[in-house]
Order: C-alpha cells, then structure tokens, then sequence
C-alpha cells in the first residue's frame, strides 16, 4: 500500500441546521495530487479547515504521515508541516516578495532582519521549484499569476511538504494556468503532497492523480483520475447528468439597447482605469467582455451600475443618455446588475432570503404600504420569496433563512433571481459563476440565455474564458482599460484570447 502523508477518519463536524461534514474519511497519498471536489455547501471547506487547524472536528481523527495528531490553530497544522494557499491572497502589495514571505518568521542577524538572507532564500526556493519570482520586487507591480506563486513559497519557507491549494485559478488566465500546473507538477516530482481543491473539472483531469467527491456532507467516492471522466465526476456531484455547455439557439439581435462611447473613469487611487472604451449591447445579444483581472472591469461595471462617476464619455440606454446616474435611477431606468463580490455588492448577509428578494425595489409598492415611507408590508415580500425561492431553486427552501447561511451557490442563485425578476432591460452580469459549482453554473448559463431570448441585452464580463466561449453571441477582450477586439466565438479560441488578454495583440 502507498503511504499516506494525511489520514482524516469519520470525521464529523456540526453546525446549527448543517451536518457540515458526516462520517467523512478522506486519505491523501504521500507524493500525489488528489483533488477534492463537490457542490457549494458539500463540505470540502469544512474539511481542509479541519486539516489546516482553522477548525476542530466534532468527532474522528487526524494523522499526518502515519503519526496521530490534534491541530488546535494553523500553527499546530504548519508545525506538521502542512500549508495552505487560500483562494483570497494575503500579501501586502507595498513590501517586497522577500518581506511578504518571510513575514512573521524572519531571518535576523544582530537583532536586526536580516534583508539578505531573506533575498538569498526565497531566490533559492524560486529557483529549486521553478517559481521565477524576483525576490527584490514590490507586490504591487506584479502580476496575479506572480503573486500565486508568491503564495506557494511562502507555505514551502514554513516547511510546507503537504500543501493545500484552494480554487487556485480562479483569477488566472490559461496561460498562467499551464505554468502554475507545471509548478505543481515539479512540486510533486520533489515529493510534495498536494490537495487541489477546485470546481474547474477540465482542472481536475489535468492534473490530479485521484479525485475525492464529496456531496451535501459525505464522500461518495474516492477514483483514480485516469480511471474516470469529467462527465462522472459532475454527476457524482451533483446527483445527475450535468450539461457544461448548455444548449443554446443562435443569436438574433435586435435594436441596440446599450451603448458605451469613449468612456474614461478612474480607479480608486485615482488612476486611469478605463481609457476610452467603446461597445454596443443589442436585445436578443449576450456581450461577453474578456480579460485579467484589474484591467477596468471592475470600474466599467461600476459606472454602468451607476457606483463610480465617469470622467468622460457617455453611457445610453435605449437611447437615452444615463451618464453618472445614481444606482437607484440606473435601476429603474431599466438596467440589472449581478455583482462581482456576492458579499459586498450583492447581499446583506445578515437579512433573511425574502429580504434579499427584494433589495433595490424594497421602496416600492406593494414592499411598503406607501411610497417614500419605510412601512414594511411583509406579506407581499415573503409571497414574492417563496414564489422565486421555487422558480429557481434556493435551497434550503426557507424563506426565512439567513442568506449568510446559504452555500455560495445558493447566495448567486438568490440575487439572480432578484435580478432577473425586475425585468431589466440591460442586464450587467459580472463573474456571475465564481466560486460556484457546476450544477449552479448550468443553471445560471441556462438562465442567461432564457433572458437573451426573451429580449433582454446582456453583458456578461468573466474571467473564465469557456464560459465566455460558451454563452456568449460576441466577445471583446478588455486589456489595461481598452477594448483591443471583438470578434465572434467561432473565430476564437481560449489560446488565442488568453494571449489578447496579456497584451499579445
């Protein structure tokens, strides 16, 4: 038998309401790749939290290279020689690489820190694990690609020889995809364990050696990567067939709804982050606008969703100018938004699901008895709740719930149904699948299109390259605040966009 760098045994892990993790086993070979994969809320984060030390088990145990062990904090897990890369950097963009990674453990010489020593060896590690990062460098000038693998040795400077990598592309183009699956490859030929957790199954079937699928709190299997298909993984997942290019009928535009002409803003150190950027959005026409993160999506979506002024140029909707409108007239004027950061811009976590229902028309009537006061009138809120709550399937089905205890999934599922029930005009999607799993992502991509062929004008702006290439009718490629191409699906590929999205145009 191989020998196990991580033994999880009945492991139990219990939340009001939630059986997080039930009777869960789950063994990591030493020197593999083991993927762990299941639906939002099936308890994966709940697991590797248990390994890393962030959480203690209700019942079961723990042995790391055959030797027992309870993990109190992090610390403990490190100790143990455990690492974990989170989904979230946790760097400081002013410091140095070197300063980043050895913060909290540095080298010191006479009292003092010692610089060179730190520069000495991160440059080794980069070097020994083909990472190629200037250790002299500030985090702030460097790419995201670069900071991910920032993040990998700062958990190998701790002595990391099992390391956790939590959805670790979700923010890199293809190209620094195959790079980080080369640095992982690598990482594992120096016989380092690690357990790559993601939704992206083409991921999976690149480059794990076994996969581990979990569903609402249990393990349903544990299979050899070379042994099954990205077909069965889904519907272990999810319980059925899953489709991951959902059918669609060909486009048929219809009069221009939105129209962006020479629009220019800033960001929020007050530096240009959109450079003149011009599109139309046609009814009947998903838009799907490509690129890296950081290069004016954020911005572009904010001024059409009326949170961020321009400073030049004009935004039309069905021909009327709403150029620096506020959020609420952008709202009623016709215009949807499915926010980036479900947390910050789209929730209120701590508000029940029938009050996130109705965020953005909550002033209105029939949600209070009389416009402009702030007399709730709850019985039509819980009606509309429970009325989208089974129209697009948001479990628990409890409109009383509190959105914060609802799976990732089924937070998207709550403000895409919000959305979309106010019949916009022009619907602003953006990242609209993050973090989701692949039965949530069918069911928004089919909800996207069922608004396109209703009428709707959508745009939808994606760092994940196959869902624009799935969905969208035209695509354009954002790069440092322009529009450097549109051009149709069938004309592109994920190589070719990935390269217009670093600059190779």
């Amino acid at each position: 038998m191989a020998t196990l760098a991580v033994e999880l045994r009945n492991i139990n892990k219990y939340f009001p309401l939630v059986v997080a993790n039930d009777d869960v086993t789950f063994l990591v070979q030493k020197g593999e790749i083991h993927a762990l994969v299941g639906e939002n809320g099936a308890g994966k984060s709940t697991l590797v939290n248990i390994l890393y030390g962030l959480l203690r088990p209700d019942s079961g145990t723990i042995a790391v290279n055959g030797q027992p062990a309870e993990f109190a904090s992090p610390g403990d897990a490190i100790d143990h020689g455990i690492g974990m890369v989170h989904q979230h950097f946790m760097l400081i963009p002013p410091l140095t690489v070197a300063e980043n990674v050895v913060l909290g453990r540095e080298p010191t010489k006479f009292g003092f820190i010692d610089i060179n020593l730190a520069n000495k060896t991160v440059r080794d590690l980069s070097e020994k694990y083909g990472l190629k990062v200037d250790p002299k460098a500030k985090v702030e000038t460097l790419s995201v690609g670069i900071e991910q693998r920032i993040e990998i040795i700062k958990v190998l400077y701790r002595g990391a020889e099992i390391l956790i990598l939590d959805e670790p592309t979700a923010v890199l183009v293809p190209q620094e995809v195959d790079e980080l699956f080369e640095i992982l490859r690598s990482l594992k030929d120096q016989g380092k364990t690690i357990i790559f957790i993601t939704h992206k199954l083409q991921e999976v079937m690149a480059i794990s050696d076994r996969v581990t699928v979990m569903r609402r709190g249990k393990v349903v299997d544990t299979v050899a990567t070379d042994e099954t298909s990205r077909q069965e993984i889904a519907t272990m997942m999810v319980g059925r067939q899953v489709l991951f290019r959902v059918e669609r009928k060909d486009a048929q535009p219809g009069e221009e709804v939105l129209r962006i002409e020479d629009l220019h803003a800033l960001d929020n150190k007050q530096l240009p982050a959109l450079r003149g950027i011009s599109f139309s959005v046609r009814e009947r026409e998903i838009l799907g606008i490509a690129g890296v993160e950081g290069n004016g999506q954020t911005e572009l979506v904010e001024v059409l969703t009326g949170l961020r002024k321009a400073e030049k140029g004009m935004v039309k909707l069905d021909g009327l100018v709403v150029t620096n409108f506020n959020a609420r007239s952008v709202k009623e004027k016709g215009i949807g938004h499915i926010p980036e950061d479900r947390h910050r811009r789209g929730l209120i976590l701590d508000y029940t699901v029938a009050q996130n229902s109705v965020l953005g028309i909550h002033y209105r009537i029939p949600y209070v008895k009389r416009r402009g006061l702030d007399v709730i009138n709850f019985g039509p809120i819980k009606k509309k709740a429970e009325r989208l709550i089974q129209e697009f399937d948001i479990r628990p089905p409890d409109q009383k719930n509190l959105a914060g205890n609802l799976s990732g999934g089924n937070q998207q599922k709550v403000i895409v149904a919000r959305e979309f029930d106010q019949d916009p005009k022009c619907l602003v999607a953006a990242q609209p699948t993050r973090g989701i799993d692949v039965g949530s992502i069918e069911f928004i991509h089919e909800r996207l299109l069922q608004a396109r062929d209703a009428g709707k004008a959508v745009l939808l702006i994606s760092a994940d390259l196959e869902e624009i290439l799935s969905i969208s009718d035209r695509i354009a490629v954002i790069y440092e605040g322009k529009i450097v191409g549109i051009m149709n699906p069938d004309e592109a590929s994920e190589a070719s966009l990935g390269l217009m999205m670093t600059g190779a145009y």
